[in-house]
């Protein structure tokens, strides 16, 4: 046993070791690529670290030193030192913080501000240029990869940056079908009768789409999908809540209440009467959205169902 352990440790210390080249090996990409190791960043006499400094005064109006130090994660002498060739060359001025008048904050002076605001403009046109040689596609790939790398190494706060909520365009029903296959199989085991279910009700869908009375929303945050939600026709008087959906980079940021809330006012103003939905009682997440919005729990069935012995749940609201 104890030759069996040897022998794993040691393919997981070459795993690793496999893994950190590759790391490793894109960094010295993706720094050349932006220019990070040339003398001076975006053909300017400023370094990287300058720039960044730059940046943070131009969007946050007023720092300290031990602002800023915290927030590039640099050391702080070596800050202050940068500080002081700003202050040198004019680019920054000490003034009295607008909210604390006792504190004395730096900030950009007007020639800081013109120096600044070309090395933004070619920071943007050369992103633009980046992306402008990629297909959409292509693009929504390479947009989705940066928030996982954001998601796995950040410290949890990107997962709250703002989302946009919008009506489906041709291909995010796609999407949602093949992220519900994705997702539950990696997350409940189901096998790929639940995908066929979830093509079925989007299939449907676009088939007998009427604006009026049924909507999708699509959430995304840079171009990139991060969750749905349906909200279907029944009757005249009874609408489906379907399909809610929030990928895990998202989740505990208020996106899946987001999704619900809005299905729920679609519904209201559309005129109908109730609200109805089906789930599984294994979907403890979704569930605490459910009742929070008011959503009662009518019937529960057992049932087998993709590949699972599962406990099916039917919830509705009154909106009237």
């Amino acid at each position: 046993m104890a030759t069996i352990g040897a022998k794993v440790g040691a393919m997981a210390d070459r795993d690793l070791e496999r893994d950190v080249a590759r790391v490793r090996a894109f960094n010295r990409f993706y720094t050349q690529r932006i220019g990070v190791l040339d003398e001076g960043l975006l053909d300017s006499p400023f370094s990287l670290a300058e720039v960044r400094l730059l940046w943070e005064l131009a969007h946050r109006g007023e720092a300290t030193a031990g602002d800023l130090a915290r927030t590039l994660n640099l050391d702080a002498g070596y800050v202050s030192r940068l500080l002081a060739g700003f202050r040198r060359r004019g680019l920054i001025a000490r003034q009295v913080s607008t909210t604390d008048r006792r504190r004395r904050q730096l900030a950009l002076t007007k020639r800081g501000a013109r120096a600044f605001a070309p090395l933004d403009r070619r920071a943007h046109d050369e992103v633009a240029a980046e992306l402008t040689r990629l297909a959409p596609g292509e693009r929504r790939q390479l947009l989705q990869a940066l928030r996982t790398v954001e998601s796995l190494l950040g410290s949890g706060d990107e997962r709250i940056a703002p989302y946009l909520l919008r009506p489906h365009r041709p291909g995010d029903v796609g999407w949602v079908v093949s992220r519900h296959g994705a997702l539950y199989f990696e997350e409940y085991g189901w096998d790929p009768t639940f995908e066929a279910l979830v093509a079925e009700i989007a299939a449907k869908f676009l088939r007998h789409f009427d604006p009026r009375r049924e909507q999708c929303w699509i959430a995304e945050r840079d171009g990139v999908p991060l969750g749905s939600v349906f909200c279907v026709a029944q009757n005249r008087r009874v609408a489906k809540l379907r399909l809610l959906l929030v990928e895990p980079a998202a989740r505990g940021s208020g996106l899946g209440s987001a999704l619900v809330a809005e299905c729920i006012r679609f519904a209201r103003a559309a005129g109908y009467h109730k609200l109805t939905l089906w789930t599984n009682d294994v979907l403890v997440a979704a569930r605490h959205i459910y009742e929070r919005f008011g959503f009662r729990l009518v019937r529960e069935e057992k049932h087998a169902s993709f590949g699972h012995d599962l406990v099916g749940q039917y919830w509705e609201l009154l909106l009237r």
